[in-house]
């Protein structure tokens, strides 16, 4: 038997480069930031969990800065001399001394269960009730660019089989210029690939409401977070008047949140991000409150490291709730992974790692030449 008492935290940052620039609506970024953290238990069990926001602070108020600082001088003080498997009351006293930072907590919750699993020799999806399936279909983000560039991109990863579906970001330019650059798009790959669209929340609803049909008559699949988090009504009137799901992300980060827009049938899918919501448990609320609500779950990314993706792919794989397949698609997106063996991707799938806590270790090296100085 393992001592399970936290005897060590550390947390370093480093910056992934990316193949490709990659945008959103208000930003863009070349590189990931992402906020690594390892915690060791007193039998000498390590567990790994990171920080990461999609594109910095803009999101969610949180960037990996501020993660380092809420979890080393707030944090570390509520998880040392405890032990791993305690987290529901390390989550509640850490809740007590951090509101909200949800990304910060994320990573230590993560760590928590990765190094609890690995003492017990089991994966982190048997701490979450075992499995429904082994691996999620990825879809593959593109940005803003030109009609031309993104169906470049989207027509290469087709050739090479990796995705079938892509998923559009919107809100950058102006809605008129936007659609039309989206039915573009759509009508260059409709009989080869599914289109989904995400606007950041950056419209309103009488945009919403001017322009989203268009896309939908157009063949677009799915519309992402059209208007700003708080609006839930709004994206009620919006999932009524549309014919495709409305998919919900920025208004969707707790428990709560899923009860609200589940009451209001305000969203026709939840999108689920370990990262927004404090972890692997909480997500899994979310995923049953969905269920019982008739709502099928989306695997979201926040453009993890396959640390991070491989957390959200146990949870995918442990929900059986999550079945509108994901966006795990973080570590291709990097030119160089922080562990020692890729995740798997094939058939348009991301594959399960086997072995105990999350199935990844970190590569030493990768990780020290990443780091900030």
């Amino acid at each position: 038997m393992h001592d399970l008492t936290i005897d060590r935290v550390q947390t370093r940052l480093l910056d992934v480069p990316l193949v490709r620039p990659h945008r959103f609506a208000r930003t863009g970024m070349a590189a990931q930031p992402v906020m690594l953290l390892t915690l060791t238990t007193a039998g000498g069990v390590t567990g790994t969990g990171e920080g990461v926001v999609p594109g910095g602070p803009w999101w969610g108020g949180e960037s990996v800065e501020t993660m380092q600082v809420i979890v080393e001088r707030y944090l570390v003080p509520v998880l040392l001399g405890r032990r791993v498997d305690d987290i529901a009351g390390l989550q509640r006293d850490m809740d007590d001394v951090v509101g909200g930072n949800l990304f910060a907590k994320t990573a230590v919750e993560v760590a928590l269960h990765d190094a609890w699993a690995r003492s017990l020799d089991v994966p982190v999806h048997t701490l979450l009730g075992g499995l429904a399936r082994t691996s999620v279909p990825v879809t593959w983000a593109l940005g803003t660019e030109s009609a031309g560039e993104v169906v470049d991109e989207a027509q290469a990863k087709l050739s090479s089989g990796a995705h079938t579906t892509f998923k559009l970001k919107m809100g950058a330019a102006e809605p008129a210029a936007d659609v039309t650059r989206i039915v573009e798009v759509t009508e260059k790959l409709r009989d080869s690939a599914g289109v989904r669209v995400d606007l950041n929340a950056r419209w309103d609803l009488a945009t919403s409401l001017r322009w989203l049909p268009a896309l939908a008559d157009a063949g677009v699949e799915l519309v992402e977070q059209p208007v700003p988090a708080g609006e839930v009504d709004w994206l009620r009137q919006i999932s009524a008047a549309l014919r495709v799901p409305v998919m919900a992300d920025e208004s969707l980060r707790t428990p709560s949140d899923a009860y609200r827009l589940a009451r209001a049938d305000a969203a026709g899918v939840f999108s689920v991000k370990t990262t927004k919501s404090g972890g692997l448990r909480r997500s899994a609320e979310i995923t049953a409150i969905a269920a019982a609500a008739g709502v099928p779950c989306h695997a979201g990314t926040s453009i993890e490291s396959p640390v991070g993706t491989a957390a959200s792919l146990h949870l995918a794989c442990a929900a059986p709730g999550m079945t509108w397949g994901s966006e795990l698609f973080g570590p291709l997106l990097m030119t160089e992974q922080l562990t020692v063996e890729p995740l798997r991707y094939a058939d348009g799938h991301l594959h399960l790692p086997e072995g105990p806590g999350l199935g990844v270790e970190l590569d030493p090296d990768v990780v020290e030449r990443l780091t900030r100085r």
